[in-house]
């Protein structure tokens, strides 16, 4: 069976998978060290690193026996574009706004 891929949003959608995230922004850790932190067994842990590994939020380094976890831009890339996109929308949209008020403000 073909496993559905994920758009980043559908990724950073589970609180799991941004808490994740979160504790690997502080340091890279391994699998089993992720696991500690959560109430939930090291398969469902490990899934979840797969997602994020899947969709380039993550990468995992095999240093020794141990394999960790490190923080990747990949994933956050789609965020950030689609996130810059709204923030010219609304740029464009007040400086409209600021043209008009400029406008009426010198007819008074």
């Amino acid at each position: 069976m073909r496993q559905q891929t994920l758009d980043a949003f559908q990724v950073i959608a589970d609180p799991s998978r941004r808490q994740i995230l979160t504790l690997l922004s502080k340091d890279s850790l391994t699998i089993n060290s992720l696991a500690e932190n959560f109430d939930m067994s090291r398969p469902a842990v490990s899934k979840h690193i797969k997602i994020l590994c899947g969709a380039g939020f993550i990468s995992i380094q095999d240093i020794g026996r141990e394999r960790y976890c490190l923080l990747k831009q990949d994933g956050f890339n789609e965020l950030q574009d689609w996130i810059n996109y709204f923030d010219k929308f609304w740029i464009a949209k007040l400086n409209k706004l600021q043209v008009i008020l400029n406008n009426k403000s010198k007819q008074k």
